[in-house]
């Protein structure tokens, strides 16, 4: 564990950890009621890390506290209006209308169960839905974070996993009574809830979202049967799995792999396009003497118009899509073939 006793700094994380601590049990509770769940379980970790908490520490949460606190000067009118419109902007309808429904709720007493399903691990769920019609199962998927619905989808049967991905990068407008039944379904197994209007809800960018946190071996298992079904559908899908921000996340060796099937003018140019601490990723998989070499090469590129830029890193994204069917590269979750 952590000691705070002396630090002379701490996280803001941590500096919430000290706040909630000071509180009255029912006073943190009725705060930590309002978080997500992501950042209940980064604040839960950082409070049960926290160790002996020292004055200095203290003094210091509460200092940064009143120092935020003292530059704040909002206006209440339309407080609640503000707030889902910013949640809509973050995080589209369907989840900021799920988040609205829990912080300003039309009756406190009831919360959706498509909301409480956002709470539960993947090893709960897949029970809830298991035997299910695989569209119900979809239009529950594009609700759930997208490394949980990964997760989900990979416990499903192989046969059902085409059908469950196919009707996500096709639901489009969702009834009424379809999202009635889905609920009427989880209600009959974990809470009371009600119904939601109609919505419009996935699509191929949500289908790429849980394809990219998924195991490589759904990948392989559900692109090829989606093809079969819908060319376009599933190059529409493929083209929101391989977007050039994602070859940021390649490990050395398969940036390496994809650096060297590509040509160096198409490099230089594509990377021209993006921040200095982004082309890192690709400078690590270089010798420190070639790195230095494209560094000087972009910087002596001088202006260049978006368009070129934005061919070059299609270029270099084709290639990687190519490498990566070949299984040179390695995207997402990995490849489970192996032991």
């Amino acid at each position: 564990m952590s000691d705070l006793a002396e630090a002379p700094n701490i996280t803001d994380p941590e500096r919430a950890a000290v706040m909630v601590m000071l509180l009255e049990d029912d006073q943190a509770a009725q705060i930590l009621a309002q978080l997500e769940p992501s950042e209940l379980r980064l604040l839960g970790e950082k409070m049960c890390a926290l160790g002996e908490i020292g004055p200095v520490a203290i003094a210091q949460a509460i200092a940064g506290f009143v120092e935020k606190t003292e530059r704040l000067g909002l206006i209440a009118h339309d407080r609640v209006g503000q707030v889902r419109s910013l949640m809509t902007r973050a995080v589209g309808t369907v989840k900021a209308d799920s988040l609205m429904q829990r912080i300003m709720p039309d009756d406190p007493s009831q919360t959706p169960t498509i909301e409480l399903a956002r709470w539960l691990t993947p090893q709960v769920i897949v029970p809830l839905i298991r035997d299910e019609h695989p569209q119900a199962i979809a239009v529950l998927l594009v609700q759930l974070d997208p490394e949980v619905a990964a997760a989900v989808l990979h416990a499903m049967p192989d046969e059902i996993q085409p059908q469950v991905v196919h009707r996500i990068a096709t639901l489009g407008p969702v009834a009424p009574e379809a999202i009635a039944m889905l609920e009427e379904m989880l209600n009959r197994r974990i809470a009371d809830c009600h119904g939601a209007g109609s919505l419009t809800m996935g699509g191929p960018r949500e289908a790429a979202d849980i394809i990219n946190a998924s195991a490589r071996t759904v990948e392989k298992r559900v692109m090829p049967e989606i093809a079969k079904q819908d060319k376009q559908l599933a190059k529409a899908i493929e083209n929101e799995m391989f977007k050039f921000e994602h070859l940021f996340a390649l490990d050395d060796k398969s940036m390496g792999a994809l650096l060297r099937e590509v040509d160096n003018d198409a490099m230089i140019a594509a990377l021209k396009g993006i921040p200095d601490d982004q082309r890192e990723v690709f400078f690590r998989a270089m010798s420190s003497r070639a790195a230095d070499g494209v560094r000087d090469e972009i910087a002596g590129r001088g202006r260049m118009k978006m368009a070129e830029v934005i061919e070059a890193q299609k270029a270099m994204v084709t290639a990687a899509r190519r490498l990566s069917a070949e299984g040179v590269i390695v995207f997402g979750a990995g490849d489970d073939d192996y032991v």
